[in-house]
């Protein structure tokens, strides 16, 4: 069943446009594994069960009978090769009888005594490429997959592996605005612009042609370079200490009043024009300046 569903997949990257052959071709490269390991272990299921009949035989046998020494030998070396634990514990059991040096003629498959079926299905060479490409075609048999190899397998490549896959059934990211096939850029035709708009007099002029026209670059002129003109350092001024002392405003010492013999004041004291008595008093200077500041 699960080599079916692996089948059914490799049928719909090959019905894809464009084909994925590429990773079908990696995808029928496995198939072809699994069946072959299938196929060996039907065949080493068959040699046990003919061990099993066989054991009364081999127990009393102090030598390898000769029409079981293909099958004990395929078994002792097929254990490293298989997920079977059980197989290692018979590898064990047959080195104890026959000795080592048995063990060793098995596993280097000394005057070719293995199962060459066997050892050709768990085999650690990938399978040929001819053998890939055959799977493909009969994959495409069976669910109606209409599909030519784009690449097909040359006769002098036949019995080598499958080459590695180079990315041409890869299609290119939409996005890039490449083209699949020339690999082209197409960025004015995705952004939708068609061109500056024509001009009918640069169509005469160009004689009928293709309609199209050029258009002339601006002359290029060097411009002479001028350095900056760099200003002249100011030179520090000098703050004088006169310009923020305050100006001393001349305050004159309070008279001595003058009394007439009686003991009262002069009454005749000369008034200014402000109303206030002109007697160069402290109190009367004091009230010519809240004058002013009204």
């Amino acid at each position: 069943a699960l080599v079916k569903q692996q089948m059914r997949d490799v049928a719909v990257m090959l019905n894809e446009d464009p084909p994925k052959e590429e990773k079908a071709k990696i995808r029928a490269e496995a198939i072809i594994r699994e069946e072959h390991a299938i196929e060996a272990y039907e065949i080493l299921m068959l040699e046990c069960e003919l061990l099993s009949e066989r054991i009364k035989l081999i127990q009393v046998s102090k030598e390898c009978p000769p029409d079981l020494l293909s099958c004990i030998s395929t078994v002792m070396w097929a254990c490293d090769r298989v997920d079977i634990p059980e197989l290692v514990l018979i590898r064990k059991q047959f080195r104890a009888k026959y000795g080592k040096e048995f063990e060793e003629r098995a596993l280097n498959n000394v005057g070719g005594v293995l199962n060459e079926r066997v050892v050709s299905r768990l085999s650690v060479q990938p399978p040929a490429a001819y053998l890939v490409q055959t799977y493909l075609e009969r994959i495409c048999e069976k669910f109606e997959v209409s599909w030519k190899p784009k690449v097909p397998v040359e006769a002098s490549e036949m019995a080598e592996p499958m080459a590695a896959p180079v990315g041409y059934s890869v299609q290119v990211a939409s996005a890039s605005g490449l083209n699949v096939t020339t690999g082209q850029a197409h960025t004015d035709t995705e952004a939708g612009y068609n061109g500056p708009p024509k001009d009918n007099d640069d169509d005469n002029n160009s004689g009928g042609g293709d309609g199209g026209f050029s258009i002339p670059s601006a002359p290029v002129v060097a411009t002479p370079y001028v350095p900056t003109p760099v200003a002249a350092p100011m030179a520090p001024v000098e703050s004088k200490q006169e310009d923020f002392e305050e100006v001393d405003i001349f305050i004159p010492a309070i008279p001595a009043s003058s009394k007439k013999d009686d003991g009262s004041s002069d009454a005749g004291t000369n008034r200014g024009s402000s109303g206030v008595a002109d007697d160069g008093s402290y109190a009367n200077l004091a009230a010519r300046f809240d004058k002013l500041n009204k």
